[in-house]
């Protein structure tokens, strides 16, 4: 008993009786050195029950989950890009529930003063007749948007989406530190930062009894339904992302299959009669209602930003008619202006008749001759904030300034007042964090909370996104700079029932099946997924075998030479991967005398057609569609991630330094396979996907046949030959049961070539994309084939009527198979313009650009 009471002490010691406060600031978790606030009490004692080992235990189980769920943010800077892990640390951030009424009420009374300001600025503009806010502060900020005017203006709530970012200051008090307007976004990190935690600390959520999640976003899908044009009662809800390089295109997808709506990106739409259209590979299905995570700036290549690809030619006009309603409304940028919360006591008096209950930090327009004089004369003790448009930090602390950057700065406020404001230096609160060694150390937090219009009022988020600074002193919080997020818990007094998203049995309405509509961008990238998936599977088995046979021919002193068994093989990967001059072109002598260099370049230098490069396309275009993924189809798209990060991690010496990662590779791609056989719908996103594995497929076996069997070897190679090829396509065991007698190029051309029923064969491929291009939307009026289909009916019907005995003979010389280099040519040749006559057909985006230029040209 003893000793478990010291070894207790001693967890209390370095745990929370380690942790020590930043001096001079508030801490979340204590009011000094071992006193807890009353609301940490039982989560500081379960920490000290855990102890370190269980808590990075633990930790490293929610890191599991995280990869396995493929939750990233793409920190630009970051060597990992859209792949980074997201930051979850495991010591929640709590709030009292006392507390949190007074903050939820002060965030609603906000978001309703935004509402009205918002209605205002892109109205009668009444603040700047009565002389409440300058006229320079609204025009000149760049969110202004002059196409916008009047488009706010009627019943409907002007903006239904509002977060705020909070931070505590050292007097303990809540001060609001920025507006976020335009597209908020971290809702869907708090949303999994939840389920991570509820996983991996079941019995100390539920026993802490924080507020569920679920109700907020319950509340935000009733809000866009209600969002629709009259008259619509089931209306079709997109989010429209700016694509998979946005630092949360995560979060988009996250959301976006969650809500149930369909994640699009401008390319995806189009305007034609006066409505959004969302592009399928059948037809045109309007859009009633776009749930926005593109800057408004960017969303009307027509009438805002010329130069934007992201957004929707004519979407402006399309709002104006009422046709269709975005969230939030474009324009509503112009309410981040942080110049505006030195004016928001003034304007909560106007709108609502009563003073903020929820204050800004102190804040300072530089356009104002008195707000210049005081922030010029203690720069030392502000932050800085451009409000122009540029290429530099926009906020900047001027105490890190040298003396030539600081005198640059003021000659630039002096210059252009109006385009500069100051905020106090805000001394952010600090909370615990699980640092590395298993110990608690104070981080600076910020915490931003959500918002959703519900019928007159507003639903908050209990809690939010909590972030945390990279480093103690370090006063900036942001996710780009490499800080984590923390679960926030707001602490109920009782337990609190479990809701879900799904919709009381009263309220339920006929389904809808809307899993066929296929929008082309879509469509594109599962068809180059399976087919970057196949070759990369392809050229692993290619490789391991070519390892395989190069380690014996050393093991016995065999010279490497072109015309041997495996000088066939070393040349079958140049003309798998293209990487010329290789084994084939010129100098391909030294490399048949020392070939591991050029495998491992083939391997892991990351230029086009090599292992790497190709693993990468087919990450790129899985996490494009990652929202018609299962979740246990990313978790293997992450083991890729992972075993190529493997093969990139350093310069590989040997061949043998890749062993494990090509022995992964190869389980992980045959379980992709598998599993988007088995948990995709079959409907035509799955038939590209399929289409492309097939073709790639049988692209990669012909290519193969072609290197390896069209010249003839000797006959006490070939036999080692045949063996090799029958197991780079996975058929060795086939062969052995249909001719027991031994290996014959007749017999491995009759399997690999022409029997249907081998999944691994050409013919079975072909026979597939048959089958999948039948399915697709053509015109079937027209009574005749489709230009794939009569191609792919052409190849089908010549290996037919094939003969393999012809096909195996030699020519004359007794050098060459001329009947089959022949026939595998124009197999390659034919299935190249099957994939260029899909494109054009389903894939082509040519039209957004002449839509685009008809419009300008009609205007």
């Amino acid at each position: 008993m003893a000793d478990h009471q010291t070894t207790a002490d001693a967890e209390q010691r370095t745990l929370c009786g380690a942790y020590h406060p930043l001096d001079g600031m508030y801490d979340e978790m204590c009011t000094g050195p071992g006193e807890s606030r009353p609301h940490w009490s039982y989560l500081r004692q379960s920490l000290e029950t855990l102890g370190p080992v269980e808590l990075r235990r633990r930790y490293g189980e929610a890191r599991r989950l995280i990869r396995d769920n493929d939750v990233t943010y793409n920190v630009y800077s970051d060597p990992l890009g859209i792949g980074r892990p997201w930051d979850l640390d495991l010591i929640p951030l709590l709030l009292g529930s006392e507390e949190w009424a007074q903050i939820e009420s002060g965030l609603i009374q906000r978001a309703e003063l935004l509402n009205l300001l918002l209605k205002d600025i892109y109205g009668p503009r009444r603040i700047i007749a009565q002389g409440i806010i300058p006229p320079e502060l609204l025009y000149a900020f760049p969110s202004f948007l002059r196409p916008c005017d009047g488009m706010c203006q009627g019943p409907v709530t002007s903006l239904p989406l509002y977060a705020a970012d909070l931070a505590r200051l050292p007097d303990g008090q809540i001060r609001v530190i920025a507006d976020r307007t335009q597209a908020p976004s971290g809702a869907g990190y708090a949303l999994e930062n939840r389920i991570v935690m509820s996983r991996v600390m079941p019995s100390l959520f539920r026993d802490s009894h924080a507020h569920r999640l679920a109700p907020f976003f319950r509340a935000m899908r009733n809000a866009m339904n209600a969002l629709a044009p009259s008259g619509v009662d089931e209306p079709r809800i997109v989010l429209l992302s700016p694509g998979v390089g946005n630092e949360s295109y995560f979060e988009h997808a996250y959301l976006a299959n969650y809500l149930g709506y369909t994640l699009v990106e401008g390319a995806d739409l189009t305007v034609r009669d006066d409505h959004v259209w969302i592009r399928t590979l059948g037809h045109l299905e309007r859009v009633d209602v776009i749930v926005r995570r593109v800057d408004d700036e960017f969303c009307d290549p027509l009438e805002l930003r010329g130069d934007s690809f992201l957004g929707v030619p004519g979407l402006l006009q399309v709002a104006r008619l009422g046709n269709v309603r975005i969230a939030n409304p474009l324009g509503s940028g112009v309410l981040q202006n942080p110049a505006l919360m030195a004016y928001m006591p003034a304007l909560c008096r106007h709108f609502l008749g009563e003073d903020l209950q929820l204050q800004n930090v102190q804040t300072w327009w530089c356009g104002d001759d008195q707000d210049r004089r005081h922030v010029l004369a203690n720069l030392e003790h502000l932050v800085i904030k451009p409000l122009s448009p540029g290429k530099g930090p926009r906020t900047l602390l001027a105490s890190s300034l040298d003396n030539e950057a600081r005198d640059r700065l003021v000659r630039e406020i002096e210059a252009r007042p109006h385009l500069f404001c100051a905020q106090e230096r805000a001394e952010l609160s600090a909370a615990p964090v699980l640092s590395d060694s298993g110990a608690l150390e104070p981080r600076h937090v910020v915490l931003r909370s959500y918002l959703v219009s519900q019928e007159e009022s507003y639903t908050v988020m209990p809690g939010g996104l909590t972030r945390v600074s990279a480093s103690p002193g370090d006063y900036l919080v942001s996710s780009q700079r490499g800080g984590a997020s923390k679960d926030t818990w707001v602490l109920a007094s009782e337990p609190e029932k479990q809701e879900t998203l799904i919709v009381p049995a009263r309220h339920v309405v006929p389904p809808t099946r809307r899993g066929g509509d296929v929008p082309s961008r879509v469509a594109e990238n599962l068809f180059w997924l399976g087919r970057y998936a196949e070759r990369a599977e392809g050229l692993v088995r290619l490789l391991r075998v070519v390892q395989l046979n190069l380690a014996d021919s050393l093991a016995f002193a065999s010279a490497v030479t072109p015309d041997s068994s495996m000088g066939l093989l070393l040349r079958a990967v140049t003309a798998q991967t293209r990487l010329f001059p290789g084994f084939i072109g010129e100098g391909a002598e030294s490399r048949f005398a020392a070939p591991e260099p050029e495998l491992l370049r083939v391997i892991t230098s990351g230029i086009p057609g090599s292992l790497s490069q190709t693993l990468g396309a087919m990450l790129m275009a899985a996490r494009t569609v990652r929202d018609r993924l299962s979740v246990d189809t990313l978790r293997v798209i992450n083991d890729v991630d992972i075993e190529l990060r493997g093969l990139t991690a350093g310069p590989q010496q040997h061949l043998n330094d890749v062993d494990d990662e090509l022995d992964n590779l190869v389980t992980a791609l045959v379980g992709f396979s598998g599993l988007t056989n088995e948990n995709m719908t079959h409907e035509q996103g799955w038939r590209f996907l399929e289409i492309g594995r097939r073709m790639e497929r049988a692209l990669h076996t012909a290519s193969l046949l072609q290197t390896t069997l069209v010249p003839v070897i000797r006959d006490d190679e070939a036999s080692q030959l045949l063996e090799s090829v029958l197991s780079i396509i996975d058929s060795l065991m086939t062969y052995k049961r249909n001719f027991p007698l031994g290996y014959e190029v007749s017999g491995l051309l009759d399997l690999a070539l022409l029997d249907e029923k081998n999944p691994r064969s050409i013919g079975y491929q072909l026979l597939s994309i048959q089958k999948h291009t039948g399915y697709l939307p053509v015109d079937r009026a027209r009574q005749h084939l489709s230009g794939e289909e009569r191609i792919i009916l052409e190849l089908l019907t010549e290996l037919r009527v094939s003969d393999v005995d012809a096909l195996s003979a030699a020519d004359q010389d007794q050098q060459a198979r001329l009947s089959l280099d022949q026939l595998l040519n124009k197999l390659q040749f034919q299935l190249v313009n099957v994939s260029n006559v899909l494109t054009a057909s389903y894939f082509q985006k040519v039209e957004r650009l002449h839509q685009l230029v008809q419009i300008r040209a009609e205007g």
